[in-house]
């Protein structure tokens, strides 16, 4: 089974995707599933990476290679982004598997949910804060020292966070484990 996850920017959102969904689908019984990050085109953003035209090149351009698209995006604050995914996965999701899911509200929340956090940090105040990158995500790269490696840290941070999935799911009902239920139901059908 072939998995492509889109991100809105693969140069550093690829070191927490693919990990993570490596690790997920070996979890939900797919343990050589290969999962791949989208890498051509850039989508470069939130806006790109919602635009169906976008996703429309990406889906021609790997669909005979792929069984499974997943595009990952920040929700970024934004309320009314799982109504646009939706339109999205309407779309494209006719003849083809396409899912789509908005991280809460970051991709760095789903890492950090994996993580072992400072005992003075609190897991909802975590969740519900918009600019966890700032706030969350880079003081606790540069307090474990890795701020310098790959993705800002995100390589070595999202390796170790995906050994915890379990955790993740648990963490993040709304959307990873939402997505993650979605992809169970899809492959055991």
């Amino acid at each position: 089974m072939n998995v492509l996850i889109i991100p809105e920017d693969f140069r550093k959102d690829q070191f927490i995707l693919k990990p993570l969904f490596s690790r997920l689908f070996q979890a939900i019984g797919k343990p050589r599933a290969n999962v791949r990050v989208c890498k051509k085109p850039l989508l470069g953003g939130i806006g790109e990476a919602m635009k169906s035209e976008r996703i429309k090149k990406v889906v021609e351009e790997y669909k005979g290679m792929t069984h499974i698209f997943i595009l990952c995006v920040d929700r970024d604050g934004d309320a009314n982004r799982r109504q646009r995914l939706n339109v999205l996965e309407e779309k494209f999701g006719t003849g083809r598997t396409f899912f789509a899911e908005n991280a809460w509200e970051e991709l760095e929340t789903w890492l950090l949910a994996g993580m072992d956090l400072p005992e003075d940090w609190h897991w909802q105040d975590v969740r519900a804060e918009v600019s966890v990158k700032e706030i969350y995500f880079n003081p606790l790269a540069e307090q474990r020292g890795v701020a310098n490696t790959p993705g800002e840290g995100r390589k070595m941070l999202g390796e170790e966070a995906a050994r915890n999935i379990p955790t993740i799911r648990r963490k993040c009902p709304e959307d990873f484990d939402a997505l993650a239920r979605r992809l169970e139901t899809f492959i055991n059908n």
